[in-house]
């Protein structure tokens, strides 16, 4: 069957698409959650409009995520942590803290969107990547020291 994307779906197709899919996944799977619609004569207008609205929403968020890139960069987070022997932390700060500290700061943003291989556990300063959009990456200096 042949159906258009409404949304982006993950090995199938980005949003405005047409894909030949099973009929069985499009009619129980597809259709019922709005993720696609049939494909027909009268709906390739439909599929021209879809994907100028598409491409009118990206630059916008682009363009958003590029100004938040801007201020993320100029931000500094400071966290404060009881420290043990060499500069151990007792605990550690995590993506999670970050987003938390991030949100205080008027900014949110999804702990997952938060690179961070490790959790921190030492004291020092560190620069964290923060994912915003696709291919936007900003960076924030995240400081931790001694409570």
């Amino acid at each position: 069957m042949k159906v258009i994307l409404q949304k982006d779906v993950a090995n199938l197709g980005d949003a405005g698409d047409v894909k030949d899919v099973a009929d069985g996944y499009a009619r129980n799977y597809l259709i019922p959650k709005k993720i696609v619609i049939k494909f027909n004569e009268s709906s390739k207008a439909a599929i021209e409009q879809q994907k100028h609205l598409i491409k009118v929403k990206k630059e916008k968020r682009k363009k958003i995520s590029d100004s938040v890139s801007d201020k993320l960069k100029e931000l500094s987070l400071v966290f404060k942590a009881k420290v043990g022997e060499d500069g151990k932390l007792f605990g550690a700060v995590t993506s999670i803290d970050i987003a938390k500290k991030l949100s205080e700061a008027g900014f949110e943003i999804d702990k997952r969107k938060i690179e961070l291989e490790q959790p921190i556990r030492k004291i020092g300063e560190y620069t964290v990547s923060v994912k915003l959009d696709e291919g936007i990456i900003s960076e924030v200096k995240v400081t931790v020291e001694q409570e």
